[in-house]
Formats: C-alpha cells, structure tokens, sequence
C-alpha cells in the first residue's frame, strides 16, 4: 500500500468535491440549496417565520406553521421539500403523539451552519430588489427600442 502525504491527501480532497467539475456530487447539492422553498424553509425555522427577527433564534415550527410562512407553497411541495431536508442532515422531523398527531420541524447544527449563509442572500435581495428592478427596467426600455 502507497504511502501518500498530508499534502497529497489534501490535494485529493480538494479536487474530489469540486462543484466545477461535472461529475461532482456536490452539485447536487447546490441545486437542493439553491431551490427557493429550501431557502424560505430555512429561514423560516432559523429565525422563527415572517415578521420573526433574526434576534428570536431558531426555532421548531409545526408543518401548518410553515404552511403559513410560505406563501404559495403547495402542500405536495413542502411535504417533498421537508423530506428531502431531512434526508441530508439539515432539519430534524419530530413526531409527538397526540390527537392529532402533531409534527414539528427544527434544524439541525448542519442546516443552522447553512442557514446563516442564506439568511445573508435573503437579506440582500430584499435590500437589493428595487435596484435589480430599476436594471430590469432600463434594460427592457433599452431593448425594445
């Protein structure tokens, strides 16, 4: 067996997961995260919901709570969003037996580390959006002329 050094595994590492490159696993990955519900949802149990401030923490939130904080989001695709976040570590599904049953969703260390990441990009292309819309606009004025 070849010895290999420390140097040799890091550069190995380094190229196992590179998102560039076709075959990277971790592309999977940027297209789970990237996807608009995904953000929401982890904004949503990181900071406690719409109108929560980032100072609450996170928080667990009931299936119905988030239901509520994700204007426009179909049941079928929340339910299918939820599982996939669950299957890759980011939040934990708890289910308490009651009548009804009552389940609520909480993040886990994994997803409250991605969390802050894209608590940053809510954040900004909220404080952004007029701006990217005054670009839309001179840019369809520009190209209709």
């Amino acid at each position: 067996m070849a010895t290999t050094t420390a140097a040799q595994r890091r550069a190995r590492a380094k190229t196992e997961y590179d998102a560039f490159l076709a075959a990277c696993p971790s592309r999977q990955l940027l297209d789970r995260i990237s996807d608009k519900w995904v953000a929401l949802i982890l904004c949503a149990l990181g900071s406690g919901g719409p109108g929560a401030g980032d100072s609450d923490g996170p928080r667990a939130m009931r299936y119905s709570q988030l239901s509520r904080a994700l204007a426009g989001v179909s049941q079928k695709m929340l339910t299918q969003t939820l599982r996939s976040l669950e299957r890759d570590g980011l939040l934990t599904r708890t289910v308490t037996p009651t009548v009804p049953v009552t389940v609520t969703y909480e993040l886990t260390e994994l997803g409250l580390s991605l969390h802050q990441m894209v608590r940053g990009v809510k954040a900004w292309a909220e404080a952004h959006m007029d701006d990217v819309l005054a670009h839309r606009a001179t840019v369809e004025v520009a190209g209709s002329s």
